[in-house]
């Protein structure tokens, strides 16, 4: 890959900046409040702030974070749809982990499978869950 294209790909747009301000309890959560702006700074007005909650939960393989859009017009509204919209996240993220754990033991490929054969010497690797170590993430 040459310097030019690197560079590109990494440039900024300058008609896309936003200033970050950062709001959190210190207990379940952050919300970014992003300011949109001309690249020299100034607030841009033609383009709406947007709202993004953040908060994580503990699973087994440790503390998942969850980000997610707060469809709202004040730090006040994000304040008071934060708990809904954070349950909501979760919810869907719970469910695509489901989702890609399905896939993950689905495309699991065992030796000795393709001709009919057994388990190839693995025990119940094949069984949802399995048996080997570390298992997958379990909610």
């Amino acid at each position: 890959m040459n310097d030019g294209n690197i560079r590109e790909q990494l440039g900024l747009d300058a008609e896309a900046l936003y200033r970050e301000e950062s709001f959190t309890d210190r207990r379940v959560g952050t919300i970014q409040r992003l300011t949109p702006v001309t690249a020299d700074g100034e607030d841009d007005s033609s383009r709406k702030v947007r709202y993004i909650g953040q908060t994580q939960v503990m699973s087994p393989a440790g503390a998942l974070p969850i980000s997610f859009e707060l469809e709202v017009d004040s730090l006040s509204e994000a304040v008071a749809g934060f708990p809904e919209a954070a349950e909501k996240a979760v919810e869907e993220t719970v469910e695509e982990l489901k989702r890609l754990q399905r896939e993950a033991q689905s495309s699991i490929m065992v030796p000795g499978q393709e001709g009919g054969g057994g388990m190839g010497g693995l025990g119940g690797a094949g069984s949802p869950g399995g048996n080997m170590p570390g298992g997958g993430i379990k909610l």
